[in-house]
């Protein structure tokens, strides 16, 4: 959804009710790689990369499709945000770690996105504060 007020790139989302709060989303021209320690949680060369203003300038985050995940992930029970650009969060965990907090997560996605984000469908991102994160050219 383009907003003729705001000069940005004709792919660029934004949030109908906040035009400032705005998002692109890109396909990474990488291979992508996502370690928790030792342990590969995902391989793959279909990433995307979110870019998003909101409050502030958000950190990249790269997305991967669930085919490209190689380990189990677990839902956590009872959590969900809502985005006004991407809608509903489903949060994850693995058997493997250890959350620091009760609140803490692994990964999340938009199981049913607002339209306009459509392509972030079943799309899994990350926490990058507790994975690694490697991106391969080529």
């Amino acid at each position: 959804m383009t907003n003729p007020q705001i000069t940005l790139s004709a792919a660029t989302i934004h949030n109908p009710d906040e035009p400032r709060h705005f998002m692109r989303i890109k396909p990474v021209n990488s291979h992508v790689g996502i370690r928790l320690g030792n342990t590969i949680l995902a391989d793959s060369s279909n990433a995307v990369r979110l870019l998003e203003v909101g409050r502030d300038f958000y950190d990249p985050m790269i997305y991967v499709p669930p085919q490209d995940i190689i380990v189990v992930l677990d839902p956590v029970a009872g959590r969900t945000t809502h985005c006004p650009l991407k809608g509903e969060a489903a949060y994850f965990s693995y058997a493997g770690w250890t959350p620091l907090t009760p609140d803490d997560y692994l990964a999340w996605s938009y199981p049913e996105p607002l339209e306009f984000a459509r392509e972030l469908a079943a799309l899994v991102a990350f926490n990058p504060a507790h994975v690694t994160i490697e991106e391969v050219p080529g």
